[in-house]
């Protein structure tokens, strides 16, 4: 399989990879297709995502999408991370090969979840966004 030297980076050396203690927000996805899982963990401060972690479990495609997706979330804002999209994952990674394309999906979904999750801890504080 022919790996972008990015992707390669980010299997070998993850950032932002673990738990996170007391996240404001939460998301999951995965893929049916192959058994990808990934959980994203946000804070956020003044509407502002200041620190992303994720786990995941699966291939190096999906440890790579996971990992550049919290380099791409941190120092965003809630609107921003919001519009993030497979095809920036995929150009942060200078591609991936085309049976690979679902693990930026399950990143992508993740984070919507994620968003979704601190939306709905808000609004029941009566803190709309």
């Amino acid at each position: 399989m022919n790996y972008s030297q990015k992707v390669l980076e980010h299997f070998v050396n993850p950032r932002n990879s673990g738990e996170m203690e007391n996240p404001d927000a939460v998301g999951v996805s995965g893929s049916e297709k192959c058994g990808d899982i990934t959980r994203i963990y946000l804070n956020i401060k003044n509407n502002i995502i200041s620190e992303a972690k994720f786990q995941t479990f699966g291939c190096c495609a999906a440890i790579a999408t996971s990992s550049v997706t919290t380099e791409l979330l941190q120092g965003k804002t809630i609107e921003q991370a919001m519009q993030l999209t497979e095809s920036d994952i995929v150009q942060a990674l200078d591609g991936l090969p085309p049976d690979k394309m679902h693990c930026p999906a399950v990143a992508e979904q993740a984070v919507k979840s994620a968003l979704s999750d601190y939306q709905a801890k808000h609004a029941k504080k009566g803190k709309l966004l």
